[in-house]
C-alpha cells in the first residue's frame, strides 16, 4: 500500500544533510513551506544552497535559515526587499554567495533537469552581465546564451490538500513556482494544510501528480 505520510515536519527533513541544493517554491511571500523551512532550522542543518525565485525574509521559514548563516549561496530571479538590508549584509559579511537568473531561465533550467534534458539556448541575458562566463551561439542571426539544467536534492513545496499518494492541488496564486520544483528530479517533499483521503481530490485539478512527491506532511488543519 503506498502511503507517503510523514508524522512531522522534523521527520520529513531529516534526511536533508548540510550542504543539500534545495529547490523552494513560492514567490514574494506566498507559497513557501515554512513549516518544513523552520523545522530544517531547528535540525540545525546548513551550508545549504537554496533555489527560489525570491528570498523570503519575513520572520519565517527561509528568513531563519538566511539569519542563522545556514545558507552559502542563494538562487534566485530577485534578492531585494523593501524594509530590509538581509541579503545585502549577508553579501558584504562574505558569508553567502548570490546568483541571479532570469525568472523564465531559473523555471526552465528547473524543468529541463526534470525532464532529462541538459540545457537551452535562449536570448535572455546576451549582452548583460548575467552572459558572463556562458557559451554563447549564433542561430539565423541572434546570439543566445546556453543555460544548463539546474540539479537539486530536494524540494521543498506547499500545497492546499494532498493524499497518501502524493497526490497535490494548490491554492490560486500560491501555486506558482510549485509545480515545476516538485517536478524536478529532487526528491520532493510537500507541507500540506490538509490530507483527503484517497478519491477525495478531482483529477482534474490535481497539479502536480503523485509519482513527482516522495512524502507529504500536513502542518496544520485548514
Amino acid at each position: 500500500m503506498i502511503n507517503k505520510i510523514l508524522p512531522s515536519a522534523a521527520e520529513a527533513v531529516r534526511a536533508i544533510p548540510d550542504g543539500a541544493v534545495i529547490l523552494l517554491g513560492g514567490f514574494a511571500s506566498c507559497g513557501f513551506a515554512d513549516e518544513l523551512l523552520e523545522a530544517l532550522h531547528v535540525q540545525g542543518t546548513g551550508n545549504l544552497t537554496l533555489v527560489s525565485n525570491n528570498p523570503a525574509v519575513a520572520e519565517r521559514g527561509m528568513a531563519l535559515l538566511l539569519r542563522d548563516g545556514r545558507v552559502s549561496k542563494l538562487i534566485c530571479s530577485y534578492s531585494r526587499k523593501e524594509g530590509t538590508s538581509l541579503i545585502e549584509d549577508l553579501l558584504q559579511a562574505g558569508t553567502m554567495q548570490l546568483e541571479i537568473i532570469p525568472q523564465g531561465t531559473l523555471a526552465e533550467r528547473v524543468r529541463c533537469n526534470g525532464a532529462g534534458i541538459p540545457g537551452f539556448y535562449t536570448r535572455t541575458g546576451v549582452g548583460t552581465p548575467l552572459a558572463t562566463g556562458k557559451e554563447h551561439r549564433e542561430f539565423e542571426g541572434e546570439t543566445y546564451l546556453f543555460e544548463p539544467a539546474l540539479k537539486a536534492d530536494f524540494a521543498l513545496v506547499r500545497a492546499r490538500r494532498g493524499d497518501r499518494w502524493g497526490n497535490l492541488v494548490y491554492d490560486k496564486s500560491a501555486r506558482n513556482f510549485t509545480p515545476v520544483m516538485a517536478m524536478s528530479k529532487a526528491r520532493t517533499i510537500a507541507q500540506v494544510d490538509e490530507i483527503v483521503e484517497l478519491g477525495v481530490l478531482d483529477p482534474e485539478h490535481i497539479i502536480t501528480p503523485g509519482i513527482f512527491v516522495q512524502h507529504v506532511v500536513a502542518t496544520r488543519q485548514a
